[in-house]
């Protein structure tokens, strides 16, 4: 289903939907690839976050890359 949407730009949001535009696409499709490409970069940063958390947690991970630092540590000049 089709959902409208009226906004109301600020310069910073009409300059970026200028640079969106630039391709030859209609004020719509820019803002659906603007949108489309927000979400992805957000599940993109989300699941990196959730990542992060998983190996913070991870008591021998943490444990390993310490050893690690060690080993790399003696090897630096």
């Amino acid at each position: 289903m089709s959902r409208s949407l009226h906004v109301r730009l600020d310069d910073s949001s009409a300059a970026a939907l200028d640079v969106v535009r630039a391709g030859g696409l209609t004020d719509s499709e820019a803002v659906r690839l603007a949108l489309r490409e927000a979400a992805a970069r957000r599940r993109v940063r989300s699941a990196i976050r959730e990542e992060v958390d998983s190996l913070a947690a991870d008591r021998a991970d943490r444990e390993e890359m310490r050893v690690i630092r060690e080993q790399m540590a003696g090897l630096a000049p």
